[in-house]
This record gives C-alpha cells, sequence and structure tokens, in this order.
C-alpha cells in the first residue's frame, strides 16, 4: 500500500519546515505547498499556523486558499489544524477584534485571562476526554508542548482531549474529518510524533478501505476513524 499524501498548506504562516519533516520522519508523503491541483490530489491536508488569527485568515483568502479548504473537507477528506491552523477551523475569534474563522467546528477563540502568565508557553498534560484514533499508544497525562495567548473555547462534543491552564481548555478537537491541536505536534518529541504518525496512519486506513469519500459512522460520531 502506498505512502498517503499529506499536502501541508503554505500560506506562508508557521512552522512550515518543521511540520512538513514530522510527518515525513513518520513515514508519509508529505507536500508543502499552495498548488490547488496538488491540495486537491493530496489523500489529506495539514494547516499549520502561529501569529494573530485575523492575519492568517486574510493570507488564506488572499491566496485564494479558503474556498479549497472548504472543498477538501467536503469532499471527505482529513483536515488537521495545528496550533493557530486549529483555531481557524472555528467559527470566529476575538483576538484584536472579531474575526470570522472557517467554521468547520463550533466555538469561540478567547483570550487566557487570570492570574497566570500570558503567552501560555511550555509543557503541560493532555487529558484525552474521549477515546480516538490519534491518542492510540498514548497515556492519559503525556506531556505535549503549548505556544498561544488564546484558546479555543470550543463545543463539549468537538472536544476531544483538554489542557488546563487556569481552566481547562480545548487542546485537541475534532468532528467527521475535520480535527485540530491546539499544542506543536513538532515540538512535542516522542508524543507529538506518535500523534503525528496515528494521523498519517488513520489517512492509509482510510484510503485503503474508502471506495469514495464516504466519511464512516465511527468518524462522524467523533470517535476513532
Amino acid at each position: 500500500m502506498r505512502a498517503p499524501v499529506i499536502a501541508i498548506v503554505d500560506y506562508g504562516i508557521g512552522n512550515l519546515g518543521s511540520v512538513t519533516k514530522a510527518f515525513r520522519h513518520v513515514g508519509a508523503e508529505a507536500v508543502l505547498t499552495a498548488s490547488p491541483e496538488a491540495l486537491r490530489c493530496a489523500d489529506a491536508l495539514v494547516l499549520p499556523g502561529d501569529g494573530a488569527f485575523g492575519a492568517a485568515m486574510d493570507e488564506l483568502h488572499t491566496r485564494g486558499l479558503l474556498p479549497l479548504l472548504r472543498e477538501a473537507v467536503a469532499s471527505g477528506r482529513l483536515l488537521f489544524g495545528i496550533c493557530i491552523g486549529m483555531q481557524l477551523l472555528f467559527e470566529e475569534s476575538e483576538e484584536h477584534g472579531r474575526h470570522e474563522g472557517l467554521g468547520l467546528l463550533p466555538g469561540r477563540v478567547r483570550r487566557f485571562e487570570g492570574a497566570r502568565p500570558v503567552p501560555h508557553m511550555g509543557w503541560n498534560r493532555l487529558q484525552p476526554t474521549r477515546p480516538h484514533a490519534l491518542f492510540d499508544g498514548l497515556a492519559p497525562g503525556c506531556h505535549v508542548y503549548f505556544v498561544h495567548s488564546y484558546y479555543c473555547d470550543a463545543a463539549a462534543d468537538v472536544t476531544l482531549a483538554t489542557c488546563d491552564y487556569g481552566h481547562p481548555f480545548a487542546a485537541v478537537v475534532g468532528r467527521g474529518n475535520v480535527l485540530g491541536v491546539q499544542f506543536h505536534p513538532e515540538k512535542s518529541q516522542a508524543v507529538g510524533l506518535r500523534m503525528v504518525a496515528n494521523f498519517v496512519a488513520s489517512c492509509g486506513a482510510r484510503g485503503a478501505r474508502d471506495t469514495g469519500r464516504d466519511l464512516p459512522a465511527a468518524a462522524a460520531s467523533g470517535g476513532s476513524f
């Protein structure tokens, strides 16, 4: 069986080289691209990013990538957001004003408030809230690496794992073929690489069994792919 082709969406924002390297490290055929043809041909899309929500959405719009992301999701292919890429999956953000997101998941991006330093930066514990293929081989409470000042106030039915920083927040989200992680898997050492490998394995499993692009029932319910 061929390795799944994973397209890392190149819109000039994020640790694009590090993310691409992480996917190649676990055996994926990862391509960093903004080409509409390459994005349409890929088995799955990865949307990385860092910096400000509004600037990221502006870049996606300017480069004509927003319709391609929505098209990928509508076709049943996997879309995986990382850090700001996860936040962009939601309806809107309050970072530096109000900005609309992709609206693929229900929820709003809000700023951390309280006594703890902002940004939330460093290692923190991941607590799964339900089983999912992304967590295969990972122990509850494993540590992953975060850098962010805003968090996703996500609906409970799309929250797959939480982390605590003054209060619980969504650290892994997903519904159907749309997934996201707030932390940086490419900086999270063995745990991050295992989660990347789990994602790639899921892409391969879907490609091997799907005759079309129909979404499996387990994925539609928010469980394993």
